[in-house]
């Protein structure tokens, strides 16, 4: 087994490639890496594992590489992704290219920020660091511009992001969504398209969806449901 990978579950990118890689039966070397407990911040993990210190991350016969979309490409032009979750037809791939690349300058950017502010932060500081309650407000209209997005223009006509079939697009997503549990945001309260469409992603990828999604279950104190 030549493929080793570096991940947190408590990582939105992270929890989508342990997804992925399951569900495409790939088989790896299973390395966690305790974020809250900076164990991606030693030296030996900037020298050995990944540069830029962060998951996900993976080593395939030493060639080491980092960031999720990257890898995914990594993984599919070896034939190890199935070509219904990420096409090779040229126009396909491209417009799951082109939600995927959205979703990080928009989506996943602003998602992370409340997240940060509203969670990550305070528990990191012990309580010492919290936001004041204007800069929750606006990290928190910034994020749902974009959820409105998600609900009237990508899930306008379709069942899924980019058509009617579930793609590697629809893990990233979910799993971006999924981490506002934790923030005390549950998108599926305000977002009756994107509530069913939860539902369709966690049911076409169980049971690994579950599994990946444990840590924000628990701490969300919320069901999968």
């Amino acid at each position: 087994m030549s493929l080793a990978y570096y991940y947190d579950l408590l990582s939105p990118p992270a929890r989508t490639l342990h997804i992925i890689l399951k569900m495409s039966g790939v088989q790896f070397e299973d390395c966690p890496v305790a974020l809250l407990k900076g164990e991606h911040m030693t030296e030996d993990y900037k020298t050995n594992i990944n540069r830029f210190q962060k998951v996900p991350c993976i080593i395939d016969g030493g060639f080491k590489l980092a960031e999720s979309i990257a890898i995914l490409r990594y993984l599919s032009a070896q034939g190890k992704i199935p070509e219904h979750l990420y096409s090779k037809n040229l126009v396909e791939q491209a417009r799951i290219d082109e939600c995927l690349e959205w979703q990080q300058t928009t989506l996943a950017s602003t998602c992370a920020l409340y997240f940060r502010a509203k969670w990550l932060e305070p528990t990191l500081s012990g309580g010492k660091t919290q936001p004041s309650p204007e800069k929750l407000e606006t990290l928190k209209t910034r994020m749902e511009t974009n959820l409105d997005l998600v609900e009237k223009l990508w899930l306008e006509s379709s069942d899924f992001l980019c058509g009617n079939q579930m793609t590697v697009a629809d893990i990233f997503a979910a799993c971006v969504l999924e981490q506002t549990r934790i923030a005390e945001y549950d998108v599926r309260a305000q977002y009756p398209k994107i509530r069913a469409w939860l539902k369709r992603v966690r049911e076409a990828c169980n049971p690994h969806f579950d599994y990946a999604h444990q840590t924000v279950y628990k701490i969300g104190g919320s069901e999968p449901n």
